[in-house]
């Protein structure tokens, strides 16, 4: 590595918009801050990624999934490497590809290229605009977080039960080949930036090809666990025979597999039969003894009682249906908890333990096991009710 952006060290979004073809200057490439010419060497720097894009059949229903191509298109790269998406993405150049001659607008180039040449009849014009002045990026980040938080509360109220078909998210196979995302209404990409709707969209938008397939579910097989036959067969041939079963609703029981793109961890604790969930962005040592960048160094395809997922899958209502759901949480991290906040109480109380939120606990109240232990134990959380997990 040369140099990097985003990953929880800097701050970093990936943003595509809709415009009026008159607003766009077709081919721009723009760097707003320095290039990587003026870069240290190992350091990491901030980045915003504003593509704009307008054409005359399309809408703003297309943004998300021209949007998630990003993540693709820089790993096209021989000397680049993204993972992740959204405000969340993390990207690195190496040293060979700083040594050839690699600019930060190159990204621009490289987008602009594979949008154009892969949606002829949708994308008329495109324009690039690169951040990489810190205090720009900060600005363009808050309104990238509202833009996303917009899109996600559109599938708010739809239920799995209500659809006869999921889609795929296979993105990720450039660097995790046998990964395979089942994306449902009430279940996200594990990156936490592909929608149910996105991945509909993406589907529609690439004319039947790319990453998002259309998943017939089929005969149910267990609803709790959620196991449908028709996911089963298409994980099993789109991860090449790899995995053979899935169970949607559980971290236990052939849970889905993970790649390196998610946003949270979550790990089953045999000890107090609880769930610990640890973010991204959370750097220090957690109740499992463990970082996050070693924990995402363990898991690997399908780990019973390991998995990786998107923020907003915490409070779905699948949310490990199949195991207790959301009253297994003991301890996830305070910036994660208050980020939440309003959604673990809205839960907690449909699930009639209204207090839940107060009850779980973080790195203020506990850092070690033996802490985490005392501390369910005082608040009297509700997991000390519940049966051990077995696989």
């Amino acid at each position: 590595m040369y140099v990097e952006f985003g990953g929880g060290k800097s701050p970093y979004f990936e943003l595509l918009q809709m415009r009026e073809l008159a607003e766009i200057e077709d081919g721009k490439v723009s760097v707003v801050g320095p290039e990587i010419d003026v870069m240290r060497e190992g350091k990491a720097y901030p980045l915003g990624i504003l593509v704009e894009v307008a054409g005359k059949s399309m809408d703003q229903s297309v943004e998300s999934a021209l949007e998630r191509r990003i993540h693709e298109i820089i790993n096209y790269g021989e000397e680049t490497w993204h993972i992740a998406q959204r405000d969340r993405g993390w990207v690195r150049v190496s040293k060979e590809g700083f040594r050839k001659g690699l600019k930060i607008r190159h990204f621009g180039t490289m987008i602009q290229h594979v949008l154009r040449s892969d949606y002829p009849d949708l994308v008329q014009k495109i324009q690039v605009t690169i951040f990489t002045e810190e205090g720009k990026v900060k600005e363009m980040l808050e309104k990238a977080q509202k833009i996303y938080s917009s899109r996600d509360a559109k599938l708010a109220y739809l239920a799995d039960e209500e659809v006869n078909k999921f889609y795929s998210c296979i993105l990720c196979q450039s660097f995790s080949p046998n990964h395979v995302c089942v994306v449902t209404p009430e279940r996200d990409g594990l990156c936490g930036s592909v929608t149910y709707s996105d991945a509909a969209t993406g589907h529609k938008i690439r004319g039947g090809a790319g990453a998002n397939q259309p998943i017939a579910i089929g005969r149910i097989l267990d609803g709790d666990r959620g196991e449908w036959e028709g996911v089963n067969r298409f994980v099993k041939e789109a991860s090449h025979g790899e995995t053979e079963r899935v169970n949607l609703y559980s971290l236990m029981s052939y849970p889905t597999t993970s790649c390196g793109c998610f946003e949270c961890i979550s790990i089953y604790l045999p000890e107090c039969h609880g769930i610990v969930i640890v973010s991204r962005e959370f750097k220090e040592e957690t109740p499992v003894g463990m970082r996050f960048s070693t924990l995402a160094g363990v898991i690997g395809g399908q780990t019973p009682g390991m998995l990786g997922h998107s923020k907003k899958w915490i409070t779905s209502r699948k949310f490990f249906r199949a195991d207790g759901g959301i009253k297994r949480i003991v301890w996830m991290p305070s910036d994660l908890k208050e980020l939440l906040r309003d959604d673990l109480r809205r839960r907690g109380s449909e699930e009639g333990v209204p207090d839940l939120y107060d009850k779980i606990a973080d790195e203020n109240q506990a850092r070690k096991l033996e802490g985490l232990l005392d501390w369910l134990k005082r608040v009297k959380h509700p997991v000390l009710n519940l049966p051990p997990l077995e696989h």
